[in-house]
């Protein structure tokens, strides 16, 4: 009796392998969730100034690739292949200096709940950037979805915005777009590089490669004056936990699971983000905010099931002609 075979390819994740990497995506986003209010906390707000922003990206940069160094001599990681070190590079760009800077800056002028929206069609470009790494292209289903939630985040910011400071706040909405895509970048080819790499190799090498430049402008840009408490509580997680340990889970999981599949669960990061800025600063959560939220979020999620499509081998039409 002809016993027939399972179809190939429905089942592309064993299921242990399928459940670490929703627990390890999980809890990099608990972990990223906090990011923006305690960035917040430690650079203050334009009436209160805390640390310099500057000094916040870059210092948390520094602190979490000394802790980066000493865990990769302690694991006796392998030094990265000729080809990694641009991609490496590539992805420091991302994390270690674009999305931190542009949101130290940006968080300045306003708060977490507002940046939190603004940010939250990263798990999109995401998507978006890891497809093209693949090889893939997503459908026209896809971009129009793109469109749509990026209409409704420029009209969010529109309205959000008005008041006397409003220049201040159509500075920091281009910042975090470029925070946004910055971050995009950095998760795709961090996501694609865990593939043939230990993902905690992968941020430590980012974070040890940009130590040259991070390490003496920290030490340059330290405060002079004393700061609140509670500033340097703020300083402390985003270099310890958003710079490093989050990442050390966020990539894993992205291997485990493939940048695509993995980074939908970046759709609960804005709505946590608001619940820690609600409870942590005291930030105004509003109905227009939760609205915009909502909005955003069911685009991001239908763009999420829209086909993406194998790119054509630019070679085959050639080889066979």
């Amino acid at each position: 009796m002809h016993t027939p075979h399972p179809p190939a390819d429905r089942t592309p994740l064993r299921l242990p392998a399928a459940w670490e990497a929703l627990a390890l995506g999980l809890l990099g986003v608990g972990l990223f969730a906090l990011s923006l209010p305690m960035t917040r906390l430690a650079v203050g707000s334009s009436q209160r100034p805390q640390l310099a922003p500057e000094f916040v990206a870059l210092g948390r940069a520094a602190v979490a690739g000394v802790l980066a160094a000493l865990w990769l001599l302690v694991q006796r990681a392998a030094w990265p292949r000729p080809r990694e070190w641009a991609l490496l590079g590539a992805l420091a760009g991302g994390v270690v200096f674009g999305f931190p800077l542009l949101t130290s800056i940006a968080l300045r002028q306003v708060d977490a709940v507002h940046a939190s929206l603004i940010l939250a069609l990263l798990p999109l470009f995401t998507a978006a950037v890891g497809a093209l790494l693949a090889g893939q292209r997503p459908s026209l289903g896809f971009w129009v979805c793109a469109s749509v939630g990026a209409a409704l985040v420029m009209a969010y910011a529109l309205l959000h915005g008005r008041g006397g400071a409003s220049l201040h706040l159509h500075l920091a909405d281009g910042l975090l777009v470029g925070a946004m895509l910055s971050a995009a970048v950095g998760y795709a080819l961090g996501g694609h590089l865990s593939q043939s790499r230990p993902a905690g190799q992968v941020i430590s090498w980012a974070l040890v490669l940009s130590l040259p430049l991070t390490l003496p402008a920290a030490w340059w840009l330290r405060p002079d004056e004393a700061v609140h408490a509670s500033a340097w509580g703020g300083f402390a997680y985003v270099a310890v936990v958003s710079m490093w340990l989050g990442f050390l889970a966020w990539y894993r999981a992205l291997a485990l699971g493939g940048t695509v599949r993995i980074s939908q669960l970046q759709l609960l990061q804005p709505f946590l983000s608001m619940l820690a800025a609600a409870a942590l600063l005291h930030e105004a959560l509003d109905a227009i905010t939760l609205l915009f939220a909502m909005g955003v979020i069911g685009v991001v999620f239908l763009a999420r099931r829209m086909p993406v499509h194998a790119a054509r081998p630019a070679m085959s039409k050639r080889s066979s002609a």
